[in-house]
């Protein structure tokens, strides 16, 4: 035993011994040994020498580099490290800063761009494509023109730029009129800006020169840690579910990351990406239009749940604390590869607001087959939709989390058979329903809500597990919705031209074939209408409260004014004995490791009272004005 020991402790010793720390400033070398004193001068560099359980730390400054990792760490204790040094600024920039501009007409000027700046991947000959992408009839290029850090609009002809005309679907109309326009060909990249009155001799200029700012050029690149950095404008192109995910940061079938505190911005398409592999397909549909979408993804699913998606080979990140704005297509998106991981703590917003191109990928969150992730304490406003949940949303749980301000709506949970559980989150912009077998616990949620029925088979899993246990056709229902608190106030949630649309649960009423469902202790306040003959619920149509949230100095408030109903309602604390199991899986609502789900805590993670909770996702909330701190 004691000669164990000693090896231990040797063994222990060892890995502190051989653990280095490397450093990087804009001051260094690539050709030094990277220590404080003689750092290297890119972190590419100090990238191809890290062995797991190094540190990489970087200095002050901006990095115009795209980090491929050559290896990742060993376990989750023997990581490689990639972070900013303490209390100072690091940006890694996908783009090129560009000069030389001259004058057209007007405020339209123009320069010439040697193709060699973009070493064999030009983001101005790089078209947008993929599966379920929507071009609206015009060309657009994964590059992107930046006046003083703001993005231009990419118009579809030089006219058009001389014109500037103003995209009305834009979030913000105004910023349309800044565009800009490519030509390229074998030896030169030609860019056309109207920079509105700006004069870009003075001003910053930047391009989209690299796809990415850190994505391996393999898979199973794992247990690396990203942290405290800036990042951003990136060309990644769409992603799809049935393609490889590249984004700004992207995990690229791995396992373990840790991306946390990051500010990442400015990415064609997506922010960050735990996406799946190439080897299995990429934009498949696109190439196989003859047959449907959702077959060929079920082709997909099924090779790889064959040749070793599991627990122990992929997933299992942590993206916490980060924030997340200007990207075009997602904030945080995943197919299959974000399995098992904790999305908690980020703050997303401004997704999407260009509108110029459509699809069917676009949110604040995109998740494909979020097998037993936790979801919680996220901020996601002005985006398209908040968070779409899709195909495999099993095991997953949605808690504490604000959303508001969404264009279409703050969740769509599709073609899912559960179980699923969102509890305590603010939802003011509402919902869209395709899926069965969810639980609603606690929710504050307004605004209307639509249910879509639809023709599809889809998987459902073993509980905890990638093995698929079998296909079932998406009926909706099988859903509880216990203490949520409806609110009616209003909001453009798209209908999609369902009858199924309507305040509260009633778009659940004409519902053919519905499955059974659940239900008990709401708030429905004017306007908004229960399921059916529901019992212990309450309805108020004298009260039409509105809910906004209201920020102050970075901190976020919910801002309500209630009457007494909200402590009349008959509750009950909810827990995974009380829900019982999917209809679909037979899987019980409970914790990712198995343990009992007790619904027992609130938004702000304060003990709610028992047995009989306060509706909604506040236990302190009460009759007249309430203004209380959700972020």
């Amino acid at each position: 035993m004691k000669h164990q020991i000693i090896i231990a402790l040797g063994l222990i010793l060892a890995t502190l011994v051989s653990a280095k720390e490397y450093h990087v400033s804009k001051q260094g070398e690539d050709g030094n040994s990277g220590s404080s004193k003689a750092p290297f001068l890119t972190i590419q560099a100090a990238a191809d020498r890290a062995k797991p359980g190094d540190v990489i730390t970087v200095h002050e400054g901006i990095y115009r580099e795209k980090i491929v990792p050559p290896r990742g760490g060993k376990s989750d204790s023997k990581r490689i490290t990639y972070q900013a040094a303490k209390d100072e600024a690091v940006h890694i920039k996908g783009s090129e800063v560009i000069t030389g501009w001259e004058p057209v007409e007007g405020d339209v000027w123009k320069a010439m761009v040697p193709n060699s700046l973009f070493k064999g991947h030009n983001p101005y000959q790089i078209l947008i494509e993929g599966d379920w992408f929507n071009d609206r009839d015009r060309i657009h290029h994964t590059g992107e023109v930046y006046l003083s850090g703001k993005a231009l609009f990419e118009s579809a002809t030089l006219e058009n730029v001389m014109k500037s005309r103003m995209v009305e679907k834009a979030y913000r109309p105004e910023d349309s009129l800044f565009t800009w326009f490519c030509e390229s060909d074998g030896k030169t990249t030609t860019l056309y800006a109207n920079f509105q009155g700006a004069d870009p001799t003075q001003e910053l200029i930047e391009i989209n020169a690299r796809n990415s700012c850190f994505y391996p050029a393999e898979t199973g690149i794992n247990y690396i840690t990203i942290r405290g950095f800036r990042m951003s404008q990136a060309a990644a192109n769409w992603a799809a579910p049935t393609a490889e995910q590249v984004g700004l940061i992207g995990t690229f079938w791995s396992k373990g990351w840790i991306i946390e505190n990051n500010v990442i911005s400015d990415s064609k398409c997506s922010g960050i990406t735990l996406g799946k592999d190439r080897a299995s397909g990429h934009n498949v549909w696109t190439k196989e239009k003859e047959r449907d979408g959702s077959v060929l993804y079920i082709e997909m699913i099924m090779k790889l749940a064959k040749e070793g998606w599991s627990k122990e080979t992929v997933g299992s990140h942590i993206v916490r604390g980060n924030t997340i704005f200007n990207c075009g297509q997602t904030g945080i998106c995943g197919s299959l590869g974000c399995a098992f991981s904790e999305i908690s703590g980020n703050h997303i917003y401004d997704i999407h607001t260009q509108r110029q191109f459509a699809g069917a990928e676009i949110a604040g969150i995109k998740f494909h087959g979020p097998i037993d992730v936790i979801i919680r304490n996220n901020l996601i406003h002005n985006t398209f939709r908040g968070m779409w949940m899709d195909w495999i949303v099993q095991g997953t749980r949605v808690s504490s989390n604000v959303l508001f301000d969404n264009y279409s709506c703050d969740v769509l949970a599709e073609v899912n058979h559960g179980p699923c559980v969102f509890d305590n989150n603010i939802f003011l912009s509402g919902l869209i329903n395709r899926s069965q077998g969810s639980t609603f616990v606690h929710n504050l949620i307004a605004g209307k809500n639509a249910v879509l029925t639809g023709e599809r088979y889809t998987p459902y899993n073993y509980p905890h597990s990638t093995e698929i246990k079998g296909f079932a056709f998406v009926q909706c229902g099988d859903d509880r919705f216990y203490n949520n608190i409806f609110l009616q106030q209003d909001h453009r949630t798209r209908n999609f031209g369902t009858k199924n649309y309507g305040l509260g649960l009633g778009a659940f009423n004409n519902v053919e074939n519905l499955l059974p469902m659940f239900t008990g202790g709401n708030l429905y306040y004017k306007g908004t209408e229960p399921f059916g003959s529901e019992e212990g619920s309450l309805s108020v149509e004298d009260v039409d409260p509105v809910a906004k949230i209201v920020e102050e100095g970075g901190q976020f408030f919910l801002e309500i004014d209630l009457d007494d109903s909200v402590s009349r309602v008959n509750t009950s604390l909810v827990a995974t004995e009380s829900l019982g199991q999917s209809f679909i899986a037979r899987a019980p609502f409970e914790n990712p490791d198995g343990s009992s789900m007790k619904i027992n805590l609130d938004l702000l993670g304060k003990k709610r009272n028992s047995p009989s909770p306060t509706a909604g996702p506040l236990g302190q909330i009460g009759p007249g004005a309430n203004k209380i701190r959700v972020w």
